[in-house]
């Protein structure tokens, strides 16, 4: 039988991934080795899988995801040489060193089978903590170096609809590994919350269940609060048209 699509309403079949990067200082004798001096951080850019292996100090990367994606472009600062690199083989990722913060842009290939078009993904690169205020912090070299690295990870489920037979039956044979329904891994004090318990701890951060649920609901607390903030000054407008209406009124009656 041909492959074809399948076509009962509905059929869907996704995949959990991250996409980000990790840096760290570079000792003064790493920097003498580079042939750019000026360098202060080697960091990685990477598609992982969403979830960690058990006791992994890597952010995300139980499985590998070669099975659907064939390759993964990283888009760099014009600066680098030869900016556009193909990773054809997991593990997906890209390791650097450099100075700056800038955006990468992330194509992701798929394999023939799935018959789908490519997708881009763009990630500003982090290799400063950041402060209480959401605002990047540059620290004292000496200082960001005992700090630990930097994580910088964001979650997305990649979907696709209608998918070829085929490619259904290859996803269905590499399920994913699941993500933890709870946080097992403490945060990295320069993101936790200033003050709090988990400000002294340190660690690899970790994706889980939970998290995602927090996540969730923050967005829906923020969309609540964007409607009653339009309800608030859609009120006030009321109120001053009425009063300009009765301005008006006042200044036609007394012409």
């Amino acid at each position: 039988m041909a492959n074809e699509r399948v076509r009962e309403r509905g059929t869907t079949v996704f995949r959990p991934i991250i996409y980000g990067n990790t840096a760290v200082v570079l000792t003064p004798k790493e920097r003498e080795l580079l042939a750019s001096p000026d360098h202060t951080h080697r960091w990685t850019v990477a598609v992982r899988s969403a979830a960690s292996a058990p006791d992994s100090d890597q952010v995300g990367g139980a499985d590998d995801l070669s099975y659907f994606i064939k390759r993964v472009t990283f888009k760099l600062h014009d600066t680098y040489p030869n900016p556009s690199r193909n990773i054809d083989k997991a593990p997906f990722e890209l390791t650097e060193t450099g100075w700056g913060e800038f955006e990468i842009q992330i194509r992701i290939t798929f394999v023939p089978e799935s018959g789908e078009k490519a997708i881009t993904l763009y990630h500003h690169l982090k290799l400063h903590p950041w402060t209480a205020s959401g605002e990047p912090e540059i620290p004292p070299l000496d200082v960001a170096m005992k700090l630990g690295p930097v994580h910088s990870w964001q979650y997305d489920e990649v979907v696709f609809n209608d998918p070829y037979h085929n490619f259904l039956n290859l996803m269905n044979e590499h399920p994913p590994t699941p993500l933890p329904k709870t946080k097992k891994k403490p945060i990295p004090f320069h993101l936790a919350n200033p003050g709090s318990l988990e400000a002294s701890k340190g660690g690899v951060p970790e994706f889980n269940t939970l998290m995602i649920k927090e996540e969730c609901d923050r967005l829906e607390d923020a969309r609540k609060s964007i409607i009653a903030e339009q309800d608030r000054w859609r009120q006030k407008l009321i109120e001053k048209e009425k009063e300009l209406e009765r301005l008006q009124k006042e200044v036609d009656a007394g012409a």
